[in-house]
């Protein structure tokens, strides 16, 4: 069983809510793919907090392999893919639609899967996550431009 991990802040908290529904009854379009278990970060209410507490829970919990893939979400998504893309091997995606969270993941080999609760409507956020589980990294000439990126991130480290 994968294991994904879902943060979010107050923004993004009912979006979070519904995707870990959705995730754990298995109830999606694309069969092909087993069911998953629901890391948490948190956050646990609509209560106002700071965005970057759950965004670095969950790109570490990626990042030291505890879960294969996360999905963070605030109001824009803007927030949360920064903080993500601060931490070592995390490569977080924000998308605004189906085709780029499959290219995100076919192209860029991307971990995270970023949105904004404020700007996309609750059901296309889950059919965007979806299609980013479901899609293989293609490598190739993709695999080329990754591991330059991952070049780069170990020189600045």
């Amino acid at each position: 069983m994968m294991k994904i991990a879902l943060g979010a802040d107050h923004a993004g908290y009912r979006l979070k809510e519904e995707i870990a529904e959705h995730l754990k009854k298995g109830d999606r379009k694309d069969h092909s793919y087993g069911e998953y278990e629901v890391m948490d970060c948190g956050t646990n209410s609509e209560d106002p907090v700071d965005y970057p507490d759950f965004g670095i829970k969950a790109a570490q919990a990626v990042r030291d392999g505890v879960c294969k893939y996360g999905i963070l979400i605030c109001g824009t998504g803007v927030g949360m893919s920064i903080t993500a893309n601060k931490i070592h091997r995390i490569r977080a995606a924000l998308c605004h639609t189906t085709q780029m969270a499959k290219l995100c993941r076919k192209h860029n080999d991307a971990n995270i899967l970023v949105l904004g609760a404020r700007v996309i409507e609750p059901q296309v956020a889950i059919e965007m996550v979806d299609i980013f589980l479901a899609t293989d990294f293609a490598g190739g000439r993709h695999e080329r431009r990754v591991k330059k990126i991952a070049q780069l991130e170990m020189e600045v480290h």
